[in-house]
């Protein structure tokens, strides 16, 4: 199989699978990033093939055009002029699909770009998507897109059900091997939602591959993604956001970018677990983020530099990276208050890595070797649980 022959699940309704659409009254729920591979947007290709049917548009985090950055920046609704139809958001002063705003559709459509990261909150806003539609008995339909890490590699403890949030909807790990398809598959089943759910999955796509493989034009799914590379270092760095550490925002090169202007990277270094640094380059680095954590103040830390993507473990770096930043910095290192994605009591740290357990060891200087030990043993059973749902070799 080439590289060029991925389609995704918008391509696929393109090239034929729209006719099963025929006569149903439809929402989309899409963003600047639901592109086929003629860059041609899912919207214009429904109204194209199936005239008048598109009757709403909803939007995720970051709105339906991707415009607002960071979160808990709320996105107003609005009115597609050309179609004449309103422009719903699902990260607004409510993130679940009400009764009216489904009430002239018969199916919704989704088509979001995931990154395979637990909480990253299209996954969240898509299992609210189905709640909606189970309990206004409306069927959905996922056209699936590529896991930009793969859908082998694991990595990262489950989530515990105390810490559900926007940023953690189900008992998943850290990076979940999963598409969006199988996602909806998993939610379907394990919230017993009954419902009406179908997927149309990619062809040419198997588990093996990573973004790069899949010779796709990467499309930014949110502000502060600029790069497959990104994605792939993300499942880790996403937990400085838990911090008072920078994780980038405000550079041209957010997550693989980090660091505080107290930071010593001669103390970090020297005190981490080297087995972290598998697959990657950690180039001292200083920077002025131009917005958000340390705006327009000078920041030491690290530029991130994947050298071996099938070797590089992201999650394993990061707890490391932490562990040694927490242990030699205990006078300047903070952890982040709340809120964080709509919880105003849990720390964001905990909503983050799913439990309350790691940042205490971490605390104590407990060994990252060992706390790998527990996630990857949770990480096999989860392996073995999520088979029956998945859609590709």
């Amino acid at each position: 199989m080439t590289m060029n022959q991925v389609l995704t699940g918008l391509d696929r309704l393109r090239l034929g699978e729209w006719k099963k659409l025929k006569g149903y009254r439809l929402g989309l729920l899409s963003n600047q990033a639901s592109l086929d591979r003629n860059f041609t947007p899912a919207r214009d290709i429904i109204e194209h093939l199936l005239p008048g049917q598109l009757k709403a548009l909803f939007g995720p985090q970051h709105g339906y055009g991707g415009e607002d950055q960071d979160n808990m920046i709320e996105t107003s609704h609005g009115f597609d002029k050309a179609l004449g139809i309103p422009v719903f958001s699902l990260y607004a002063d409510k993130r679940e699909p009400s009764d009216t705003m489904l009430e002239n559709l018969d199916m919704l459509v989704i088509d979001l770009q995931d990154v395979g990261t637990r909480v990253y909150t299209f996954a969240a806003t898509m299992l609210h998507c189905l709640k909606a539609a189970a309990r206004s008995k409306k069927a959905v339909l996922v056209l699936d897109r590529p896991n930009p890490l793969g859908g082998d590699i694991l990595e990262g403890p489950l989530l515990e059900p105390e810490f559900y949030s926007f940023v953690g909807p189900s008992n998943v790990p850290m990076s979940n091997g999963l598409t969006m398809g199988e996602l909806a598959r998993v939610f379907n089943h394990v919230f017993h939602l009954h419902c009406d759910l179908e997927v149309i999955p990619m062809m040419g796509w198997n588990r093996t591959m990573f973004w790069k493989d899949t010779a796709l034009h990467w499309i930014m799914p949110s502000p502060n993604m600029p790069r497959p590379e990104t994605a792939y270092v993300y499942p880790g760095q996403v937990i400085w956001e838990g911090t008072n550490l920078s994780e980038g925002r405000g550079t041209c090169r957010p997550f693989e970018i980090f660091g505080a202007p107290y930071l010593d990277t001669g103390k970090v270094l020297d005190s981490l677990d080297k087995k972290a640094i598998t697959g990657c380059h950690l180039q001292e680095y200083s920077f002025r983020p131009t917005f958000h954590k340390w705006e327009g103040e000078l920041c030491h830390g690290f530029h991130l530099h994947i050298t071996d993507l099938s070797l590089f473990r992201p999650f394993f770096l990061s707890m490391a990276l932490l562990g040694a930043v927490v242990g030699t910095h205990q006078e300047a290192f903070r952890w982040k208050a709340p809120p964080y994605e709509y919880e105003y009591h849990k720390k964001p740290i905990e909503l983050i890595l799913g439990n309350d357990m790691l940042w205490r060891e971490l605390e104590k200087g407990k060994s990252i070797a060992r706390l790998k030990e527990r996630w990857e043993k949770e990480i096999r059973a989860f392996s073995k649980w999520r088979k029956p749902f998945l859609l590709y070799p």
